[in-house]
């Protein structure tokens, strides 16, 4: 069974940026400078495992149009396990143990592979569909 939990130590924030280095770098060829970006400080992070290995990552920051959930990753062993399931239920369990967001429109950029995942926790589409890194993209907000 998968946990996720909060990043609260450099050790696990460094593990998760590797995940984000192996999905998105690596494996759908995302150049680094547009991967790692001036949020990384402000921003809250993820870090899942599964067996006791770091296989996952998210984090959420506030913008200008509310909270963006955001940087979801899965390596490609532990896709399928509910590795993804259980880090949108932290981090929407985070938003709302967190006064400060509540009241903020929760959104977030998906891939058209992710978009029934973030489905199933209340998200819908808004707008069109769009690129981002040359990766189809669409909008969603918690409903």
């Amino acid at each position: 069974m998968p946990i996720a939990v909060k990043i609260t130590d450099e050790s696990s924030l460094r593990q998760a940026f590797q995940i984000r280095r192996q999905v998105f770098v690596i494996e759908q060829k995302v150049p680094a400078s547009e991967e790692y970006d001036e949020f990384e400080e402000s921003a809250t992070h993820f870090l899942a495992k599964l067996d006791g290995i770091p296989v996952g990552t998210a984090r959420w920051r506030f913008t200008k149009n509310g909270v963006k959930l955001e940087r979801f990753a899965v390596l490609a062993e532990a896709r399928g396990k509910g590795v993804g399931q259980a880090l949108v239920a932290a981090v929407l369990e985070d938003l709302n143990s967190s006064p400060e967001t509540k009241d903020k429109t929760r959104y977030l950029h998906s891939q058209l592979t992710a978009v029934p995942l973030y489905s199933k926790f209340g998200f819908e589409k808004v707008g069109d569909m769009f690129e981002e890194c040359n990766i189809q993209h669409y909008k969603m907000e918690l409903a």
